[in-house]
């Protein structure tokens, strides 16, 4: 049994947290960089792990690593060696980790929440590549060329001891294909699979959520499916989508409603955690078995999500 079934047998939803670079931001980090979040794995690693804490303490059962953007290649880029790369890829598991088992072992009342999870990030080839076509898709590789990105990366996330695999804002089929065939080498770990979505029912290259989702369900490594880095409108439809061609638990951490503009790097002003709450209480009633926030959501996002998610029964919420 995967560790999301396994929770999921007992409580009703499963948290998951909100944005590790928003929160990175707001204590001082300058991630305009082609890193992003993975650069402050080099220079303030320590600063990662009380996001983590923050996040735990806001109400998340798991934590995301900062390995999103931590490739072998793109620090290889930034002058590192294969080693000292791979060391800090295996370090965002180690720091969430570490954040994870403090938060536990100085928990007061553990009655109403799991042992919090680590979901190793791995971000999509359009990342590494920081031209945004995470959210395009139309890669000039092909699926092998995709699973050989990806394959030494998986290795060191798996044999750091992640509790599962977050495989997330993948703009295309193909590049689920490829992971999943990469996943069969390491038949003992589990992943959930997030598509960036362009509205109700598209994945961004185009592809119906609902094709993508019938065929992740068939691959029994795969145990979550769903959508995250996608505008809050698109959720609730999305939700039922990936639904109707799959009996896997459903798991969307969309972005807060904020709007990015690429040429300032800045977002609009966020919506209220109110509002992200009422969202989340829809995408649960739609069928969302695992909720979190992306880009720009804090843990005050999170813990509105706590706040109803975790009152009554299962029957209730």
């Amino acid at each position: 049994m995967n560790p999301i079934e396994q929770i999921l047998n007992e409580f009703p939803v499963l948290i998951v947290d909100g944005a590790m670079a928003t929160e990175l931001e707001n204590y001082g980090c300058n991630l305009n960089d082609s890193l992003w979040s993975a650069k402050i794995l080099m220079e303030n690693p320590e600063l990662i792990k009380k996001v983590h804490v923050d996040y735990f303490q806001a109400g998340a059962d798991c934590a995301i690593t900062a390995s999103y953007q931590a490739t072998i290649e793109g620090y290889q880029e930034r002058g590192l060696t294969e080693s000292q790369a791979i060391a800090l890829i295996t370090k965002s598991v180690e720091l969430a980790t570490q954040a994870r088992d403090e938060f536990w072992g100085a928990a007061a009342d553990r009655s109403d929440r799991p042992k919090p999870l680590v979901a190793a990030s791995v971000g999509p080839y359009g990342a590494f590549l920081s031209d945004g076509s995470e959210y395009r898709g139309g890669y000039a590789i092909g699926e092998e060329q995709l699973a050989a990105f990806h394959r030494e990366r998986i290795r060191v996330l798996v044999e750091a001891g992640a509790d599962i695999l977050a495989c997330e804002t993948l703009p295309c089929l193909a590049e689920a294909k490829a992971i999943v065939s990469v996943l069969e080498e390491f038949p003992q770990v589990s992943a959930w699979f997030t598509f960036s979505a362009k509205d109700e029912f598209h994945i961004s290259d185009g592809e119906r959520i609902a094709d993508c989702a019938k065929w992740l369900e068939q691959q029994p490594q795969v145990a979550a499916i769903g959508i995250n880095c996608t505008a809050p409108q698109f959720i609730e439809s999305l939700i039922q989508e990936v639904k109707s061609a799959s009996s896997k638990p459903v798991i969307v951490y969309p972005n807060s409603g904020a709007t990015y503009d690429p040429i300032s790097k800045t977002w609009s002003e966020e919506p209220s955690a109110g509002a992200f709450s009422a969202n989340s209480k829809a995408w649960h009633k739609a069928g969302a078995d695992i909720i979190g926030g992306c880009c720009s959501t804090t843990p005050d996002d999170i813990a509105a999500i706590a706040s109803w998610a975790r009152q009554g029964k299962a029957s209730e919420v």
